[in-house]
């Protein structure tokens, strides 16, 4: 049998595959666990964090749509300290990378959570949440080229060791400039894509059914608009740069996976597909492999940005 080598790099950090889990979609660890071997994961990304402990929006915060979902949590967390002290010794027996998810409502608040955790070195890496759609400012600084690059210059600033990873969001006219400014002020990867804005309406109520009126859209429905982003940023400023991409946006199967890759991604990120069948990360990993191995490729790498134009 052909040997197969998914090991995946991003920047400084070697994932010993390229599939990871989504921020917000199995929390900090523990509540995923039972459902699957996360020590087979190329990295576990925790939900968000934030300096102080949010309680998050008025339910109903989540809502299924046609081929996706819609959520307005409003980034609920337990806090940056009660992260530390409970939450991160259970994820440091997970046997995988941890990627922290980061959020705040000013620079000062993302520099404070970050400088805090890039002293931990059970922490692989920091993903800056500048895009949720579903908290009043979630959108300020991921909307923002001048605004995503200063947060992005004080968040480096004080990063020395963890590998900093910018979200970007599809809700802007030309996310390739977010993501240059992202990429100049020094991150060393992009996730993308966060989720698109949507709503659902109660038709015999006449009222939105989330409490928040709008939340985040993501699942299947949004795969074809992330695939083309992903495309677009590889090509036009990720891929020149040498700035790997976490591509995420509606994947659900080993096909979706090898897609994403081809069109520029290095890693791929499942999320709303683990509400559905928790084992899906494994059978990402076990379909890519079938495939490099019927594709007579060495290596996933050999994937990245492959896409025949």
């Amino acid at each position: 049998m052909t040997p197969v080598d998914l090991t995946t790099h991003l920047g400084s950090l070697t994932l010993r595959n390229p599939v990871v889990t989504l921020s917000g979609t199995c929390g900090y660890g523990d509540e995923y666990a039972p459902f699957m071997d996360l020590s087979r994961l190329g990295a576990f990304t925790t939900k968000s964090v934030t300096l102080t402990p949010r309680r998050g929006n008025a339910p109903p915060r989540v809502v299924e749509t046609a081929c996706g979902m819609l959520n307005a949590i409003g980034l609920a967390n337990v806090g940056l300290d009660r992260f530390l002290a409970d939450k991160l010794p259970v994820l440091v027996r997970l046997g995988v990378p941890v990627l922290v998810n980061v959020a705040g409502h000013t620079v000062d608040e993302y520099v404070a959570v970050a400088q805090a955790l890039d002293a931990r070195p059970e922490i692989a890496g920091l993903e800056l949440n500048v895009s949720c759609p579903n908290v009043a400012d979630g959108l300020t600084f991921g909307t923002s080229p001048e605004a995503l690059r200063d947060l992005v210059l004080a968040v480096r600033s004080s990063v020395k060791r963890s590998l900093l990873i910018v979200k970007l969001s599809p809700n802007v006219t030309d996310i390739t400039r977010t993501a240059a400014a992202a990429i100049d002020a020094g991150a060393d990867c992009l996730s993308m894509i966060n989720t698109l804005v949507g709503m659902a309406i109660n038709i015999e109520t006449r009222r939105p059914i989330l409490a928040n009126v709008t939340g985040g859209l993501s699942g299947p429905a949004i795969k074809p608009l992330a695939l083309n982003l992903v495309h677009r940023v590889y090509r036009q400023v990720a891929g020149p740069a040498g700035i790997p991409i976490i591509g995420m946006g509606g994947i659900a199967s080993w096909r979706d996976a090898v897609e994403f890759l081809l069109a520029g991604a290095s890693a791929v990120g499942i999320g709303t597909a683990l509400f559905i069948d928790p084992t899906t990360p494994l059978k990402v990993l076990d379909g890519l492999e079938t495939y490099l191995r019927q594709h007579r490729l060495a290596s996933v790498t050999d994937l990245v940005g492959g896409l025949r134009l």
